[in-house]
């Protein structure tokens, strides 16, 4: 049986067992925290139990990842999480240090390595099969560290090394790339201009909802509410509570099929990924996310036509009861939207972005619209923290920033309005028009939305196309 003990602050988990030559030993595993000794012990017992003790004795870095991906790793990671993982490991870790002792592995021994990866030759893509850079990226080598910093700290818990080498190693500096956005102009026009119904569909569903690709293909049409009653009452609305992912046969089945709900038949019965249905990645990507009347029935209309096709296809026809999927039901892949969606950037030379910049695009307006209220934003986001919400969003504020630099240039260096509140005095300008607005409406909310540009070519974009 184990047993926990504490020391200084930290606490030990004791446990027999007996190593290949049969002698019985002691061993301590050290944790920060009670809860994650308990979790522990309880681990071990279990595994005791079923006889599976496994106890890691690792002497270069190589066998300790092993032990790493084969106890942490396994129970930690999702589906894509373990590929990707274990891609650094194999491409970018194992070739270059894997076979170095633990007892030589320092900080500088890292910063070092680090520097040597910054002028080691890029591996090609295992989904594309293409070299998407020359050289291993700053963005990569910031993954790399994480891996290892994470994988000594389970080993200074396993008491195989008395400190983590990775916590103060200097990693190259890496700045994450300012992902462009269309502007309200750009927006309208591209969803004006787009024939194809799917790309359509999926353009707006992402822009509207703020849904990620995956989510957008994973949507099935019981998570969807766009009856007329709720169409009527401003209520439609999808909930999102999956994904779909190419994922690799190896890491499915090493994680035991975990979160996966529907496995589709693979193309091909010799590829290495096949796609699945899976749970999102957080408890806060599951959420309810209302729809825009246009949307709601555009989906309707595109409900319509979808079951006019399976009358066609009849027997040939597999309902997977998928949103959008190909002529015969089958599911459509990440790389069929995004090449269509980099033609239609192509064919009407609009300003290149990806498509991932369309729920960027969503929340932007969203914070726009709603005055900045980012925790209203965030759950319609699935974002599972707030800041994560004004981090990748911070280009608003700044935009926002600059309006107050104009609005004091125009009231105090230009004298125009040295009393914003109270027209007449100190202005040389006559008090605007009054304006009545309907109860229901905040008043100061709409001005805050028409007194942004963007906000008002988007306005009247949409007041043409209603119009016609």
């Amino acid at each position: 049986m184990a047993a926990i003990t504490e020391r200084n602050g930290r606490y030990k988990v004791i446990y027999n067992y007996v190593d290949e030559d049969g002698n019985r030993k002691q061993k301590w595993e050290t944790f920060q925290t009670l809860p994650e000794a308990k979790r522990r012990k309880l681990e071990l017992e279990y595994k005791a139990l079923k006889g599976e003790i496994v106890i890691p004795n690792c002497r270069t870095l190589e066998g300790l990842l092993e032990e790493y991906v084969t106890l942490y790793g396994k129970d930690k990671w999702a589906l894509q999480t373990y590929d990707r993982n274990v891609s650094l490991i194999n491409n970018y870790i194992n070739p270059l240090i894997g076979k170095v002792k633990l007892e030589d592995i320092s900080i500088q021994f890292l910063e070092r390595y680090y520097q040597k990866l910054v002028k080691t030759p890029a591996v090609p893509n295992a989904m594309t099969g293409k070299q998407d850079r020359e050289y291993v990226g700053p963005s990569t080598i910031r993954d790399v560290h994480k891996i290892l910093r994470s994988c000594f700290n389970q080993a200074v818990k396993w008491d195989l090394l008395d400190k983590n080498p990775a916590v103060y190693a200097t990693v190259p500096k890496y700045k994450p790339q300012k992902r462009e956005i269309w502007d309200a102009d750009t927006l309208v026009y591209a969803m004006d201009i787009c024939e194809d119904t799917q790309l359509k569909l999926a353009i707006n569903l992402s822009f509207s909802a703020s849904l990620r690709i995956g989510e957008v293909l994973g949507l099935t049409w019981d998570c969807l509410d766009i009856s007329e009653e709720a169409i009527a009452q401003n209520r439609a609305n999808l909930t999102v509570n999956k994904e779909l992912q190419r994922v690799s046969r190896e890491a499915i089945k090493t994680l035991d099929g975990k979160d996966i709900i529907l496995e589709f038949p693979a193309g091909r019965k010799k590829g290495k990924s096949i796609l699945v249905l899976k749970l999102p990645k957080t408890e806060s990507s599951i959420r309810k996310v209302y729809l825009p009347e246009s949307v709601a029935r555009m989906l309707v209309e595109y409900k319509q036509e979808q079951e006019e096709l399976k009358d066609f296809y009849d027997q040939e026809y597999t309902d997977y009861n998928l949103v959008l999927c190909s002529g015969s039901g089958s599911p459509l892949s990440q790389n069929q939207i995004l090449k269509k969606f980099k033609k239609l950037i192509r064919d009407n030379n609009l300003p290149p972005v990806v498509f991932h910049s369309l729920r960027h695009s969503s929340v932007t307006y969203k914070l726009k619209l709603n005055g900045g209220d980012i925790k209203s934003v965030q759950g319609d986001s699935g974002h599972s923290q707030v800041d994560m919400v004004t981090d990748v969003y911070s280009h608003i504020i700044d935009e926002d920033r600059r309006k107050n630099a104009e609005l004091f240039e125009e009231a105090f260096y230009k004298r125009k309005n040295l009393n914003p509140n109270v027209y007449g005095i100190h202005s040389q300008e006559p008090a605007p028009p009054k304006v009545t607005v309907p109860d229901n409406i905040d008043p100061v909310l709409l001005q805050k939305v028409l007194s942004n540009p963007e906000m008002a070519a988007l306005v009247s974009a949409l007041a043409a196309t209603m119009e016609k």
